[in-house]
């Protein structure tokens, strides 16, 4: 595993909002990496299919057609829970923030299935129960990312930009540009990915992704991470209702379990 990003690899995330790491993860763990991920879906989905957007007869529901989405895989898979919470990983992405500390918000596998719809321009941030600028998401191609099959496309520097307001990922490609009509004059970056790679992108970093027109399942592990001190906003997202019901706006997001820290910068000098 590549354990530092570079000064250019440094300055390209804070400039466009985003980088990729190709062969972050060599052969052995990008093997390890695909069959907890293959595991803790096929778990999941023989379960309640909670936490997924996935029903048991899914229908045409277009969402649900952009790609097989599984969130919180580590809560039920004791080795994605290994590797997502590695802490040379949480630390990769805490120096490419600029943070102190970083906590797990959530993991997700997104699986473009064959012939799957497009993901729609949209912003991260704005759907968590937290606001941060420094907010960071790692994207980890468990397949090679093509541009046939839909891989990631960015428009650099939006995160410098970006409100927190939103649109869904929906059929309209381009409803976020009418929110932000500005971004309209920026040319977007395509970022095909080998298997192997890692892609960071700050949470206000405007992103989308093609179509998969191709036979075969485009595979990709995430996570999203929050700053250490990052506090609640108002918003639900994926709080289980109890702990919801207990937060206050301005509470600090640090239970252990929903947002495990997985990496801190040691305290300097001596007291």
């Amino acid at each position: 595993m590549i354990t530092d990003p570079t000064a250019d690899q440094i300055n390209q995330y804070r400039a466009c909002g985003f980088v990729a790491i190709p062969n972050m993860f060599d052969a052995t763990e990008l093997e390890a990496w695909r069959q907890a991920t293959d595991e803790a879906i096929r778990e999941r989905l023989a379960g309640s299919r909670e936490n997924t957007n996935q029903t048991i007869a899914p229908g045409d529901d277009y969402y649900a057609q952009v790609f097989l989405q599984a969130l919180r895989l580590a809560d039920t898979h004791a080795g994605m829970r290994k590797l997502m919470y590695d802490p040379r990983v949480g630390r990769f992405a805490a120096l490419l923030a600029g943070i102190d500390g970083i906590r797990v918000w959530h993991d997700q596998a997104l699986i473009k299935q064959p012939y799957g719809n497009p993901t729609g321009w949209h912003l991260d941030n704005p759907y968590w129960s937290f606001s941060s600028p420094n907010a960071i998401s790692i994207w980890i191609a468990l397949d090679d990312a093509t541009l046939q099959n839909g891989c990631l496309c960015f428009i650099p520097g939006s995160h410098k930009t970006a409100r927190y307001d939103n649109s869904g990922i929906g059929p309209q490609l381009n409803a976020l540009f009418k929110i932000y009509p500005e971004w309209m004059k920026i040319d977007p970056v395509a970022v095909p990915a080998k298997a192997g790679t890692a892609l960071f992108h700050n949470g206000m970093t405007a992103h989308g992704a093609g179509a998969n027109m191709t036979n075969k399942p485009r595979r990709a592990m995430t996570c999203a991470y929050m700053p250490d001190g990052a506090t609640f906003n108002g918003s639900r997202n994926i709080l289980p209702e109890e702990l919801f019901k207990k937060l206050k706006v301005g509470d600090v997001l640090d239970d252990p379990h929903q947002t495990p820290l997985i990496w801190k910068a040691p305290a300097t000098g001596a007291s």
